[in-house]
C-alpha cells in the first residue's frame, strides 16, 4: 500500500531487476548510492568507485526501462542508458533493471564454450563478452581500474548498433566514451577495441526476461519509500502523474526536489548534507515529454522538466543551428542521460550551460503550484547566486522555446579548459536577426560564467540594435559589454580572461554571420578535423 501522508509509516521496498532476478531492498537510507548497494550490500565489486561525483566514469552501470512506443534508440521494447553509479541513488531504480559489468558474464554463460588453445591448454569455460573479448585483444586495459565502466560504456553502444545493424564511426564512439576517464591506457586501443567488438561473434542481451519482470513491477500509483536515520524517519516519494507531484509538492514545500542527481548527489558524497525527506520526479511520464505545440507564443518547442539533458539538447540542436558542439560538450553522455534541462535551469548555477543558450533562444519557463500555473521569461527567473523566483511549493515544470526563433542565426560557444566532460569557464549564447538593410533587428547576448547569474548582456545589445551589422557596431559593443559584467577570478579563469573571451566571442559570432565573406562552420569548429557523425553511424 501506497500513501503520500506525511503522518503516514507506509513503505514499500525498492524492487527492479538485477542478475536475472527481481530484488527487493529495504531498511538502506533512501540517499545510499547505487554504488554502494552494488559494492557492500550485493557484493558486485566489479563496478569501481573513482571520483564519486560522476567525472570519471569508473562507476558506469547501464539502466533499463520499458520503453514507450515510438522511443528512439529503445531495443525490442527496453531503453537502455548508461549512468553513473556513484550519484544515483537506490530508490530510483524501483520499477527498472540495473545491468553491471557482471552481467556480461551471465550473458556468455550460454555461449558454446570455445575451442582449446592450439597448444592444448584450455580456454575459460565461460567466453568474454565480445566487448570485453576485443578490450584484450587491443591491449585496451593496464592497470584496470577505470576497465568496467569503459566495458558498460562500450557494451551499451554494442546493443544499440546491433540492434540497429549499424556500427559507429570511430568518432561517435570517442563521443560515446567521454564520460569515461582512462590515465594509464590511452584512448588509442580503447577506441580500436570499440571498432573490433563489432567483428566477433555477436553476444546480444535476451530483452524478454528483462522487459516481462520489469512489466510485473510496473505500478500505476506512486512508490512510497522509508527508512529510518536515528530517531527520525525520511522518505522518498515518486509520484507517476502530474497532478500527484504538485499535490506532494505542496503538501511538503521543504521536502528536496530530485530529478537525475547528477546535483544533488554530490550534495550528498561531496557536501555531506542531509536532504529530508525527497521527491523524485524521474517516474512522471508527462514531465518527459519533448513536443513541438501551440503554445502562448505561437509554435513552440516544449521540454518537460522531467526530459533528460540528451533528450532536450537533441531536440533543440535538430531545430536551431549552431547548438551541436555545446550539446556534445555538455558534461558526458552518462550525466546528460540522467540529468535533466529542468533541473539544470531550476539550479540557477551560473556557470550551468542550459541557461545562456535557453535566453539567446527567449525562453520562458513555465512554474506550477498545485493546480496554478504561471510562465515568466527565463531572464526574469534568476534573482541572485543560486536564487531564483520559485515559490514555497512551486516546482519547474517545463520550459518553452518558441519556434519562431528558428528564423534567427544562432550560435553557442563553450570555452573549458578540457575538451570533453568540463565545467565552463564561461559560455556564450547568441541568436542574432537582421533586416533587409542589415542592420541589427534583434539580438540577444546570453553569457554563463560572467556574474552570480547567468544573465543577458542588455547594454551590448543596446548598442547593437538598430546598427549596421559591421565590425564598427561589433566594436562598439564590445566596449557596451564591460558595463555589463563585473566577473569573479577563480579556479577556472581571471575575471581579465574572461572578459576578453567574452568580447572576443561577440566578434566571433559577426565573423561567422556577416553578410560577406562569413567564416564556415569548418573553420570555426573542431569536428572539421575529427570525422563525426552525430547520430553515432558513419555517413548519417
Amino acid at each position: 500500500m501506497s500513501t503520500n501522508s506525511s503522518n503516514s509509516t507506509a513503505t514499500q521496498p525498492i524492487r527492479f531487476y538485477h542478475q536475472g532476478r527481481v530484488v527487493d531492498v529495504s531498511g538502506v537510507h533512501p540517499t545510499r548510492t547505487v554504488l554502494d548497494w552494488l559494492r557492500d550490500d550485493a557484493h558486485c565489486t566489479g563496478t569501481k568507485e573513482g571520483c564519486n561525483e560522476g567525472d570519471c566514469g569508473a562507476c558506469t552501470v547501464v539502466i533499463g526501462e520499458l520503453a514507450a512506443p515510438g522511443t528512439a534508440g529503445a531495443i525490442d521494447g527496453l531503453a537502455l542508458q548508461t549512468v553513473n553509479a556513484c550519484i544515483q541513488f537506490l530508490p530510483t531504480l524501483n520499477g527498472k533493471a540495473l545491468f553491471t559489468v557482471e552481467d556480461l558474464k551471465r550473458q556468455c554463460a550460454t555461449v558454446e564454450p570455445p575451442a582449446a588453445h592450439a597448444n592444448g591448454t584450455k580456454r575459460p569455460t565461460v567466453p568474454l563478452h565480445p566487448v570485453q573479448q576485443a578490450m584484450v585483444e587491443c591491449h585496451g586495459s593496464q592497470c584496470g581500474f577505470c576497465t568496467p565502466g569503459f566495458v558498460m560504456s562500450l557494451w551499451s553502444s554494442y546493443e544499440h548498433h546491433q540492434a540497429d545493424g549499424t556500427r559507429p564511426s570511430r568518432q561517435a564512439l570517442a563521443d560515446e566514451l567521454s564520460g569515461n576517464l582512462c590515465r594509464c591506457t590511452g584512448y588509442r586501443p580503447i577506441l580500436d577495441a570499440g571498432q573490433r567488438m563489432f567483428d566477433l561473434p555477436a553476444v546480444r542481451l535476451d530483452t524478454r526476461p528483462v522487459v516481462a519482470a520489469l512489466q510485473g513491477l510496473r505500478a500505476e500509483s506512486g512508490f512510497e519509500y522509508s527508512a529510518p536515520l536515528g530517531a527520525r524517519t525520511d522518505r522518498f516519494h515518486a509520484p507517476r502523474t502530474l497532478d500527484e507531484l504538485a499535490a506532494l509538492r505542496e503538501q511538503h514545500p521543504r521536502a528536496q526536489v530530485l530529478a537525475g542527481s547528477t546535483d544533488v548527489g554530490l550534495w550528498v558524497n561531496k557536501q555531506f548534507r542531509d536532504l529530508g525527506d525527497i521527491i523524485y520526479v524521474g517516474d512522471v511520464a508527462e514531465l518527459k515529454r519533448v513536443e513541438e505545440r501551440q503554445g502562448e507564443q505561437g509554435n513552440e518547442l516544449y521540454i518537460g522538466a522531467g526530459a533528460s539533458l540528451e533528450a532536450a539538447w537533441s531536440a533543440l540542436a535538430s531545430r536551431f543551428e549552431g547548438l551541436t558542439d555545446v550539446w556534445l560538450r555538455f558534461a558526458s553522455p552518462p550525466i546528460r542521460h540522467a540529468g535533466t534541462m529542468g533541473g539544470n535551469v531550476a539550479n540557477g548555477s551560473p556557470i550551468g550551460d542550459s541557461a545562456p543558450v535557453l535566453m539567446a533562444l527567449d525562453a520562458q519557463i513555465e512554474l506550477r503550484q498545485g493546480s496554478r500555473v504561471r510562465r515568466m521569461p527565463l531572464c526574469d527567473f534568476y534573482v541572485d547566486y543560486m536564487k531564483n523566483k520559485l515559490e514555497p511549493g512551486e516546482f519547474v515544470q517545463a520550459v518553452a522555446v518558441p519556434m519562431s526563433v528558428a528564423s534567427r542565426r544562432v550560435r553557442a560557444y563553450k570555452i573549458s579548459k578540457r575538451f570533453d566532460c568540463d565545467i565552463s569557464a564561461l559560455c556564450g549564447a547568441f541568436s542574432l536577426e537582421l533586416d533587409d538593410k542589415d542592420c541589427v533587428k534583434q539580438v540577444r547576448l546570453a553569457f554563463g560564467g560572467m556574474a552570480a547569474t547567468v544573465k543577458r548582456a542588455a547594454r551590448a545589445e543596446a548598442a547593437l540594435l538598430g546598427q549596421p551589422w559591421t565590425q564598427a557596431s561589433v566594436d562598439v559593443a564590445r566596449v557596451a559589454l564591460a558595463e555589463d559584467f563585473t566577473p569573479l577570478s577563480d579556479m577556472r579563469a581571471s575575471a581579465a580572461y574572461r572578459l576578453q573571451v567574452a568580447s572576443n566571442l561577440i566578434t566571433r559570432l559577426w565573423m561567422e554571420t556577416r553578410s560577406q565573406d562569413a567564416l564556415p562552420v569548418q573553420s570555426t569548429s573542431v569536428w572539421s578535423v575529427m570525422p563525426h557523425a552525430v547520430a553515432g553511424v558513419e555517413g548519417a
